[in-house]
């Protein structure tokens, strides 16, 4: 929904949450590339007297990885900064004692070492890309139709993203084809969880009132900053595309 109060809304903020992929750069081929004046943005909020923290559902690489990339592209950040699904999933899995079956990126099998995977009793995905073949697909399917209580856990529900080569699907269409299989409910850890936007604000130490979202997805950062209270700002820059976006602001999320 626009904002007509717009600069004076901003008086009050004291914190900006920035996605990354989309954002400050698109992925592909090597590192990306950085999206034009974003170096000189980030730079800009850490000189001000706003607190500045990244939020990304990205979940092709562990967060020093794709930090370190982000690093070789000019960005003044650091991992202390970054929020991203897979740490706060396997904090999950492991108050819960659950056992994960994962269907995810080999370069994000990192962030689980530390949890049993032994004899799952439940299935994390996340964007697999080229991993997302019908075995794999099909083999957490029947991890899941096994369990008594199916658990299904989804890093982000997004619907597509941005390579320096065009749009690339993205988990949340291998979650709906999950769901849909075996009749359940997903729980979102990533964007646009509450829990998860909650975390960065916990994490500055600030009311949501206070921060503003700035991403590329109209669903999953915009209008998920806004269901928890903060304000949103959608850039014109990786993801979006006119149409889609209309679509997107007119469907259920």
């Amino acid at each position: 929904m626009a904002d007509t109060d717009w600069p004076g809304c901003a008086r009050s903020l004291k914190g900006v949450i920035l996605d990354m992929c989309g954002v400050l750069y698109d992925s592909g081929e090597g590192d990306g590339v950085a999206i034009p004046g974003s170096i000189e943005a980030v730079k800009r909020l850490k000189a001000s007297d706003l607190q500045l923290r990244f939020c990304t559902n990205e979940t092709q690489a562990a967060r020093e990885t794709f930090v370190a990339k982000l690093q070789r592209l000019g960005f003044d950040i650091l991992v202390s900064e970054v929020f991203s699904p897979a740490p706060a999933a396997a904090a999950v899995l492991k108050e819960r004692g659950l056992r994960p079956h994962l269907l995810v990126y080999d370069g994000l099998l990192p962030e689980f070492d530390s949890v049993d995977q032994s004899n799952p009793n439940c299935v994390v995905i996340g964007d697999a890309a080229e991993k997302f073949t019908y075995q794999n697909l099909n083999e957490a399917f029947r991890v899941l139709t096994d369990l008594e209580k199916p658990l299904l856990f989804s890093l982000g529900q997004g619907r597509y993203y941005k390579e320096t080569d065009g749009l690339k699907l993205d988990v949340g269409a291998y979650m709906k084809a999950l769901e849909y299989a075996c009749d359940l409910k997903a729980e979102v850890v990533g964007k646009p969880s509450p829990t998860f936007f909650q975390s960065v604000l916990n994490d500055m130490g600030l009311q949501p009132h206070e921060a503003l979202m700035i991403g590329d997805d109209l669903v999953n950062d915009v209008g998920g900053a806004q269901r928890c209270g903060m304000r949103g700002v959608q850039v014109r820059t990786g993801k979006y595309r006119a149409p889609l976006q209309k679509r997107a602001s007119n469907s259920p999320t």
